[in-house]
């Protein structure tokens, strides 16, 4: 089904089509019985059972319009935002570009959300229970030396609803927003983060675990680097990778000279790289959720034997589709 109606997609402005997309998944997951995991073995990360290892990337549904939509997909878990305290547009438009060819996609949509008041009244109103990651970010206007306030805003209003919480450093379309991870302010915002996370499961008499999500455009001494402060502050598993700024995989093509972050096939190998670096670092004190580049089964099931002990699909839906669900799951099985 999806090879007769991607043409007609594709047809689209990218961005246009995405939310035709998401309404289309939001009125199915209103109209229709709920959908269940894909049968697989289940697994237990972070405290966390998941029914099986293959999630939907953050960034698809950043307001969690279409959770019930997406739960009939057969994802074992779901990932939804990246979502920051306030409302905000995002970047101007054009802000998203298919590059075919390649089966890759540049956006630079610039964490355009509703704001976390607004993500949660869909996480309320859903009728999804399974394995719901929610990832946060700040405002595109706060100063980054002011950034830990707005993940411990939105940390504060999403925990109740969280199986886990994904923090968002390494999106290239927030101007400044990848200094986080650099030492001295990836050491302030992670103790910050600890601390809440320990007050917040205190008060709501649950712990949910910390993700970080990492870049796939840093050396081996930064990796070091990240993986010795997520065991120094406990933080209970990371997200390699988000986009990529590198264009060396699509010099020539059209749109390849757009700004913005890369997706898609080009962003296997460097992604899958950086996650097996940063799991020799951790020598597997912490879970890695692997992300990046998965266009087929073989790809998912490359992630898990780089370490990943997840793995999560979202460009690689819009060139194969939901079939490609059910690969990845079958692989990683």
């Amino acid at each position: 089904m999806y090879a007769l109606i991607r043409p007609l997609l594709f047809a689209l402005d990218p961005e246009r089509a995405h939310r035709l997309v998401i309404a289309a998944l939001r009125t199915a997951g209103d109209l229709l019985p709920a959908g269940q995991p894909l049968a697989a073995t289940p697994t237990t990360v972070m405290g966390i059972e998941f029914p099986n290892r293959v999630g939907l990337a953050a960034g698809l549904d950043k307001n969690g319009d279409a959770i019930d939509g997406l739960a009939r997909l057969g994802f074992g878990f779901l990932e939804i935002g990246t979502v920051t305290p306030r409302p905000q547009p995002g970047n101007p438009r054009p802000r998203m570009f298919r590059l075919p060819t390649a089966e890759a996609i540049i956006n630079r949509l610039g964490f355009n959300n509703h704001g976390v008041d607004a993500l949660l009244v869909n996480v309320r109103g859903a009728g999804f229970k399974g394995v719901l990651g929610i990832n946060i970010g700040k405002n595109f206007d706060t100063p980054i030396e002011r950034a830990v306030d707005d993940y411990l805003a939105c940390l504060e209003r999403v925990y109740p609803w969280a199986s886990y919480v994904t923090v968002n450093i390494s999106s290239p379309n927030t101007a400044n927003l990848r200094q986080l991870q650099a030492e001295s302010e990836l050491d302030a915002l992670l103790s910050a983060l600890k601390a809440a996370q320990q007050r917040l499961a205190d008060q709501h008499g649950r712990y949910v675990p910390l993700a970080l999500k990492i870049a796939p455009d840093l050396e081996d001494s930064q990796i070091v680097h990240i993986a010795d402060a997520l065991r120094r502050h406990r933080i209970d598993g990371a997200i390699a990778t988000n986009t990529t700024i590198a264009r060396d995989r699509v010099q020539g093509l059209a749109h390849a000279g757009e700004s913005g972050g890369l997706s898609g096939a080009p962003l296997f190998d460097p992604a899958t790289a950086v996650l097996a670096s940063l799991c020799r670092a951790l020598g597997g004190e912490l879970p890695v959720i692997g992300v990046g580049g998965i266009l087929d089964g073989a790809g998912a099931r490359a992630k898990l034997d780089a370490g990943a002990s997840l793995v999560q699909l979202y460009s690689g839906l819009i060139y194969r589709g939901p079939a490609l669900v059910a690969e990845a799951v079958r692989a990683c099985n």
